[in-house]
């Protein structure tokens, strides 16, 4: 106890409040914002429980501080240098997805609320209409589908992965490509303005824990593209015959026809369009 109260009393006799100046007040924001999405991000990562067991780590070394106890704290003090880069080693997927988020994000659009890429139409409406049409007809017959859409971000590198195909978005090649036991239905397929690019495209899988258990890798899949890029996946089920949809790293299950044609349809970037109607995104993943 005279150990603990030596301690309080040489770090806190002197303590006094400092003199705050306006650039402190922003600081202070913007380690607070910086701190928040930090977090937000690492709770949907295998560094939430990694964070966990460091805290109790921490806890363990105070204290063995407190208490002089020399042993821990030496091998704390050796350990140290190694136990951090091995932490970068063993995580670097997710800081590297960390570092693309960070780059994706379009922070002066979100504060003064206007789109900077306003104008151009991605794909038409045919395209919105045969991707629905071909999306509710697989669902009926329960034939699973991958359709991964580009908006900014480029999708070359998952393309490359696949087959090329460069033809036009019908409903009949969608089908056609993914029909059971034909060549090209395994895998992803690519969409760039009217246009399939690439068939049997592999995607990275996402370790976000919110998915539910009882989805499989083409939800995984569907789930880790939108969080790398900010494409959006359209998803069918080949066990339930449902219809999904993944965008920035979050599912929305059971869509509709009308519901999927109205998210085809703000990714057109039809501004005049887009005020009139309810937001492109609900929000949250949906595991019912």
């Amino acid at each position: 106890m005279q150990t603990i109260q030596s301690l309080f009393e040489i770090n806190y006799t002197n303590l006094h409040m400092p003199i705050m100046k306006g650039s402190d007040y922003i600081e202070i924001l913007i380690i607070a914002f910086m701190v928040y999405q930090m977090l937000v991000w690492a709770k949907k990562t295998r560094i939430w429980s990694l964070m966990r067991g460091v805290i109790i780590i921490i806890v363990f070394v105070i204290i063995a501080e407190v208490f002089n106890m020399n042993t821990i704290l030496w091998i704390v003090r050796n350990v140290f240098n190694v136990a951090a880069i091995a932490i970068v080693v063993v995580l670097q997927p997710e800081l590297r997805r960390a570092l693309e988020q960070l780059g994706r994000k379009n922070f002066l659009s979100g504060f003064f609320l206007f789109d900077l890429k306003d104008g151009e139409e991605r794909f038409s409406d045919k395209t919105v209409d045969e991707i629905t049409r071909a999306c509710v007809e697989m669902a009926k017959v329960r034939t699973g589908a991958l359709i991964v859409i580009e908006q900014d971000n480029s999708l070359a590198e998952y393309e490359q992965t696949g087959i090329d195909i460069d033809g036009i978005v019908t409903r009949q090649l969608l089908i056609n490509i993914f029909e059971h036991n034909t060549p090209l239905h395994d895998g992803a397929v690519i969409v760039r303005g009217n246009r399939i690019t690439s068939a049997t495209c592999y995607l990275p899988l996402s370790d976000n824990m919110a998915i539910g258990k009882e989805l499989g890798t083409r939800h995984r899949a569907g789930v880790g593209v939108s969080e790398a890029t900010d494409s959006l996946t359209v998803i069918v089920s080949e066990e339930t015959g449902k219809i999904s949809v993944a965008y920035g790293g979050e599912l929305e299950r059971g869509v509709d026809s009308e519901r999927l044609k109205e998210i085809l349809s703000k990714l057109q970037n039809k501004s005049e369009e887009e005020q009139k109607h309810r937001p492109f995104w609900r929000g949250k993943v949906k595991t019912g």
